[in-house]
């Protein structure tokens, strides 16, 4: 839940227990002392985040490996408008990393889109940080923009850096590997569409179920 900030109740389950309960005594306690809470999804669904007290628990008890990245944990709702599909991040990947465990993958990271643009800004201010003459517009010229997108891995096409919505790190046979992950809605269309089929992010539609194949996001093509 820290790691997606927040999640579907019907994914936090195991399939041979059948329904996640909100009322048994795990949740319950995890409620009651304050660390997480529902809220209403659509009316059929509910999703669960962290309080702040969650959260800083958490941080409190990491167990990062060396030299390596932290985990990022969030807590609280964010973008109300867009709560659907962010409680489907974690769906896709379930399906994502079922797949990844089968190729003898060791799962390290996510990274939301979010924390990905924020990196980028942060980029983008760094000639202007601590400057008093500073009018808060960046430097950088499109040549740079560009060669930090190749940086990162991420697509750089129409002047524009193009984000995941989250990247999952992995390690597989020693080597330090990630898969830029896309979840599409039906609501996809035209040049939306088309760019994210440009980017080559893997998609995975909103309702899919755990499980089952990747979205072919040339399927997008279809919505254009």
């Amino acid at each position: 839940i820290g790691a997606f900030r927040v999640v579907s109740e019907s994914d936090l389950r195991d399939p041979r227990e059948g329904a996640f309960d909100p009322r048994d005594d795990e949740h319950r306690h995890l409620r009651d002392q304050g660390l997480m809470r529902s809220v209403s999804l659509d009316g059929r669904d509910r999703v669960v985040t962290l309080t702040e007290r969650g959260r800083s628990l958490l941080e409190g008890h990491r167990r990062d490996r060396d030299g390596e990245r932290h985990q990022e944990f969030r807590a609280g709702i964010s973008r109300p408008r867009e709560l659907t599909h962010d409680a489907s991040l974690y769906r896709a990947y379930l399906r994502a990393e079922e797949r990844l465990r089968e190729q003898g993958a060791d799962i390290r990271r996510v990274v939301l889109e979010n924390d990905l643009k924020r990196e980028y800004q942060e980029w983008l201010q760094a000639h202007n940080r601590g400057r008093s003459d500073s009018d808060g517009r960046p430097d950088r010229d499109p040549g740079e923009i560009e060669e930090w997108a190749h940086e990162h891995d991420l697509p750089y096409f129409d002047e524009s850096v193009h984000f995941p919505d989250f990247r999952l790190e992995y390690e597989v046979d020693g080597r330090d590997q990630h898969e830029d992950i896309e979840v599409v809605t039906d609501h996809y269309r035209g040049a939306h569409a088309a760019s994210r089929a440009q980017a080559g992010f893997v998609c995975y539609a909103s309702s899919g179920g755990r499980g089952g194949r990747p979205f072919d996001p040339r399927l997008a093509e279809d919505f254009i």
